[in-house]
């Protein structure tokens, strides 16, 4: 297996029969796993925050089974943080990648934080962005908040207005409507619905976990980036995570909401290099 890969590429791992995990990769470096959230695919990233974490990693980023161009057999099941993270496993074997950076927005953080638990000999520093540790120990939304993101309701744009009124603060959301409403509608057109329930089933099985993580021993870098006006994961999240991840750095962007990548994307790549010694 290697640590270090090389220049542009994409494939299909295929996890088993009917269930395959796509991916592509940007950059040159150490390898660096960016795992996306709910209803997002590895096309999504901000294209700044992208090229920025690229300058310093090759930065692989797949698509959530059933997502995108990975696939989801009939009958099969998402299977929660633990079936994505065994898909995760299986991505980074196929590409004989032994270690790695591993960062995770939102939905993708509980995959990052079980997969340190799960492997943590192939984890060689996290980034959490927007994302909490699950339980007792999460600082929840206010009531309703959850019911705005998961809302099927009205029209693929409708949709998008509702989703980028959640990613970003109140005096950017109208224009990040403007600019990319019809992108994201026509991005949300494309997800299969009940792929998007199961996810939802993984975030409130996350959510309500019946324990607390254990703390991260050995720990390993770890960036925790986080919007101050998240209204989807609270900031009070990213002290929370950190308890958990010792001597993880906190960076929490005041002007930010729940994609703190795309409006701030200088400063989330500075905390996550910083954090993997890139």
């Amino acid at each position: 297996m290697s640590t270090v890969g090389g220049g542009a590429g994409e494939g299909i791992v295929e996890v088993r029969p009917g269930r395959s995990i796509a991916w592509t990769a940007v950059g040159d470096g150490p390898p660096l796993l960016l795992l996306n959230g709910y209803a997002a695919t590895g096309a999504d990233w901000d294209p700044v925050f992208l090229g920025g974490l690229a300058a310093h990693f090759r930065v692989i980023t797949p698509d959530n089974v059933g997502l995108g161009r990975s696939t989801l057999g009939e009958g099969e099941a998402v299977g929660g943080a633990a079936g994505m993270t065994a898909d995760s496993i299986a991505l980074l074997d196929a590409l004989e990648i032994e270690r790695t950076a591993i960062v995770g927005w939102s939905m993708g953080g509980f995959v990052a934080q079980s997969l340190a638990r799960e492997a943590p000999g192939r984890v060689s520093a996290l980034g959490l962005i927007s994302t909490h540790p699950g339980g007792a120990d999460t600082v929840d939304a206010a009531p309703g908040v959850f019911e705005v993101l998961i809302d099927h309701s009205g029209t693929p744009r409708e949709q998008a207005t509702r989703l980028l009124s959640l990613l970003f603060p109140p005096d950017r959301a109208a224009e990040a409507d403007e600019r990319f409403g019809d992108l994201v509608a026509a991005a949300r057109a494309a997800l299969p619905e009940p792929v998007l329930f199961m996810q939802e089933e993984a975030i409130v099985e996350w959510h309500n976990r019946p324990t607390s993580l254990p703390v991260l021993d050995p720990p390993v870098p770890t960036a925790v980036v986080h919007g101050g006006a998240d209204t989807v994961v609270p900031p009070g999240n990213a002290e929370a995570l950190a308890r958990f991840h010792p001597g993880a750095s906190v960076a929490v962007l005041p002007d930010c909401a729940h994609a703190p990548m795309a409006q701030e994307p200088e400063a989330a790549v500075e905390a996550i290099v910083a954090a993997a010694g890139a």
